[in-house]
């Protein structure tokens, strides 16, 4: 499965979130790190959904950029 993973950096980190699969987030000190263990955190939060007999969410949300002019 393949899902959007939305990365947002901080004045010290980087946090990292799924939105399709609330409460799976991750932060980090540096962009690598946190697309790191968001991927695991994906995987870890899947486990646990198959675990507790839980329907996986299919991957529904994808991103677009929209260009405006600078003011």
């Amino acid at each position: 499965m393949r899902y959007v993973v939305i990365v947002e950096e901080g004045e010290t980190s980087y946090g990292a979130y799924v939105p399709d699969l609330p409460g799976c987030v991750a932060a980090a000190e540096t962009q690598e790190e946190v697309l790191r263990l968001i991927h695991e955190a994906i995987e870890f939060h899947l486990e646990g959904l198959r675990e507790a007999g839980l329907p996986v969410p299919t991957p529904a949300s994808h991103s677009e950029y929209v260009d405006v002019p600078a003011v």
